[in-house]
Formats: C-alpha cells, sequence, structure tokens
C-alpha cells in the first residue's frame, strides 16, 4: 500500500485479497490488514519465502507498515485483521504495539498462539491484550490453506 493513502472497504477482505497475492507469490496464503476509524491503513501478506526473512509474517509487515504510515510504534486505535490465528511471534507484536481488536479468520490448532497453544495474550508476562475475535470467514480460510499446501504435496 502506499504510505499515507487509506482506503474505505472491508479489513477482512483486503487480508483475503492479501492472502490470495502471497499464494500467486508461492508464499503461504496469509495476509493482514490495519484499519483505523474505519479505513485499511496498511496491509501485507506473507514474504518470508521472498525476503529470506523468517519474520516477515503477514501480521508483521502490515504492523510495520501501519507504525510507519502513523509515525508511532503504538498502534492503540488500531484494528489487526489477519486470515490465521496468529503465531507466537505474531502475538508479541501484535501486543507490543497495542493493537486494540484483532480478527482472524482461521484458527491454527498446530502453529496458532492465540487461541492454541501458549494463548500468549492469557500469559501474565503479556503487556498487552487485544480484544479478540476469531472465525470470520473460517471456512474460506482454511479451504485456501488446504488447496495451496495440498497442491505442494
Amino acid at each position: 500500500m502506499i504510505a499515507g493513502a487509506a482506503e474505505a472497504t472491508d479489513p477482512m477482505s483486503v487480508a483475503f485479497a492479501e492472502a490470495r497475492a502471497a499464494a500467486a507469490r508461492d508464499e503461504a496464503p496469509i495476509g493482514a490488514a490495519v484499519a483505523r476509524d474505519g479505513l485499511v491503513i496498511a496491509r501485507a501478506g506473507n514474504r518470508t519465502r521472498e525476503r529470506t526473512d523468517p519474520t516477515a509474517h503477514a501480521e508483521i509487515l502490515a504492523i510495520r507498515e501501519a507504525a510507519a504510515a502513523l509515525g508511532s510504534e503504538r498502534l492503540v486505535a488500531c484494528d489487526l485483521y489477519v486470515t490465521l490465528e496468529p503465531c507466537a511471534m505474531c502475538a508479541g507484536a501484535i501486543s507490543h504495539a497495542r493493537v486494540r481488536r484483532l480478527y482472524y479468520a482461521a484458527p491454527d490448532p498446530k502453529g496458532g498462539a492465540v487461541d492454541h497453544g501458549p494463548r500468549f495474550f492469557g500469559q501474565p508476562t503479556c503487556h498487552h491484550a487485544p480484544e479478540v475475535y476469531g472465525g470470520l470467514r473460517e471456512s474460506e480460510a482454511a479451504a485456501m490453506l488446504r488447496a495451496f499446501f495440498a497442491a505442494k504435496r
């Protein structure tokens, strides 16, 4: 997304568009969007392979872009939309950025850290826990992920 530009659209649809773009780049089809005041201010899809960077998850990239657009490391009035339950690394970034609300599509029983695994936001060492809403368009996200990984086998 162009820095400083914001778009009025459904943030979860933006995250899904980013997930499809990631798949087209042969990345795991995970996308994220950050919204503030009803406007998408940042968007990203996974780029771990492209950038040879294990931290280039969609959530991390979108958080970085949003922080740069706002000129602040705190995203207190922002909501993050992502197509898959965030991992521990991404949950840590969400907490440190002080994201207000997290919306995710598909749960990730193996690698998720919000409602599965370590349940990051419920730990006493967690600095900030956003409101969490899971399961939005879950079947659509799960089908996209299954199709992507089935094609890899």
